[in-house]
């Protein structure tokens, strides 16, 4: 049994992904505003929640501030490498002189250039009010107008319309013609969607795993090799690690004289990475990159094979950890079976529950003595009578020990429930 979550502790936050100084500030709000007894009045039961969320209020609102500030840097560093690499647009050119010549953040910026946009391709002057924005409302027009200007627009002149139409028209005529872009065979690495539940589970023998160096090791609760060896049947796949010196297999130590090396050119690391992969076939890639290490995947995706699914985990660190266990939750073991298809979350009241095809996992609460009980029903009631491929009776109550195990539990017996019948468990009866 894993030691019960600790409000107060900051390392039991600081173990689910909070900033150190976040935990330590939410930890001291429940130190010093802690849970009344169960037995206590209600009124004062309710008046110490109350504050204790007014003690954390300050605490709250400083995590959203810094975040919107994490997502507003991303979005400028995004916009800013989509031009280096020559894949922006006259827009995100704007954008980016909204921030550096009037100090916008990452709304106001898109306001200015939408303003700039509609001037400078002859559009009419438009306020877009109806995108949502932090901003104020005469702060988005303040910027749009701005940009309007900026962009050559006058809405002191009659016929401002027509000129810029005009203007724009003859650019447009002036242009060299575009040249003849080849589109890649495959998609990028960078641009496959995250792991979801939909897609159909893999064996472990035909799952391909690309991680970096910085998720092995350290933390176990972020050692992503870690949590990826521990599944059963998980040692079957194939992992590589890209560490400074290149691609290697993440089975075998790196050696010592190659330690200290630096990977030269991207063309060394895709012949690395070809030499690892060669007359390999996969039905599920996942790839575990980010910044400047997906980039340089990204150069020679061509080495890579083709397979089924291709996804990648992105984001935060946390959000990276929680896509990789949706992946491993996919992974089949030789002689079981799994059904595919999305599974259907909800929760009623208390009861968190789980659905796919004709089955509902269930939580129940307690179960008798320790854990958490967990039923697999049907409509007619408790799912009874049903076998896995290999003739094993399924148990249609399941003990989980802990709540954070609930859903991987519940999902993982709905798929074996799903794919069995009920013809299974008789044949193996008679």
């Amino acid at each position: 049994m894993a030691s019960p979550f600790d409000p107060a502790c900051a390392d039991h936050w600081i173990a689910h992904g909070r900033d150190p100084a976040h935990a330590a500030a939410i930890a001291r709000a429940w130190h010093d505003f802690p849970d009344l007894a169960t037995d206590a009045p209600l009124a004062e039961r309710q008046a110490r929640g109350r504050e204790r969320i007014a003690a954390m209020r300050p605490i709250n609102d400083a995590i959203a501030a810094e975040g919107r500030a994490r997502q507003e840097t991303t979005n400028f560093a995004f916009t800013d490498r989509q031009l280096r690499d020559g894949k922006g647009s006259e827009r995100d050119i704007a954008v980016l002189r909204g921030r550096d010549e009037h100090g916008y953040g990452w709304d106001l910026a898109n306001r200015y250039a939408d303003g700039w946009y509609a001037a400078h391709v002859g559009w009419p002057h438009r306020y877009p009010d109806g995108i949502p924005c932090r901003a104020s409302l005469e702060e988005k027009r303040g910027a749009y107008d701005l940009g309007f200007t900026a962009g050559g627009g006058d809405r002191t002149d009659l016929f401002d319309a027509a000129r810029r139409t005009l203007a724009a028209d003859m650019r447009r005529d002036n242009l060299p013609p575009a040249p003849t872009v080849t589109l890649p065979g495959r998609p990028l690495p960078g641009s496959w969607p995250k792991p979801g539940d939909a897609p159909r589970p893999a064996r472990w023998s035909r799952r391909l795993a690309i991680l970096s160096a910085d998720d092995m090791g350290g933390d176990p609760a972020w050692d992503f090799l870690g949590l990826l060896r521990a599944r059963p049947g998980a040692g079957a796949a194939t992992v590589i690690a890209l560490t400074p010196a290149g691609f290697v297999s993440a089975d075998d130590p790196v050696r010592s004289d190659a330690a200290d090396q630096v990977l030269a050119d991207r063309d060394e690391a895709g012949r690395q990475l070809g030499r690892l992969l060669v007359s390999r076939e996969f039905d599920d890639i996942l790839v575990m990159l980010q910044g400047h290490d997906l980039d340089l995947l990204d150069a020679i995706a061509h080495v890579l094979p083709l397979a089924r699914t291709m996804e990648r985990t992105r984001n935060s660190r946390l959000q990276q950890r929680t896509h990789l266990r949706t992946w491993l939750d996919r992974g089949l073991a030789d002689g079981v079976t799994m059904a595919q298809g999305h599974i259907r979350w909800g929760k009623v009241i208390a009861a968190f529950y789980g659905s796919l095809g004709e089955f509902t996992a269930r939580h129940v609460g307690p179960a008798p003595g320790r854990g958490h009980l967990v039923r697999v029903e049907t409509r007619a009631g408790l799912a009874t009578g049903y076998a896995a491929a290999d003739g094993t009776p399924l148990t249609p109550e399941i003990i989980v020990s802990s709540k954070a195990k609930l859903r991987p539990a519940m999902a993982t017996a709905l798929r074996a429930f799903a794919a069995a019948t009920p013809i299974m468990a008789t044949a193996r009866a008679a």
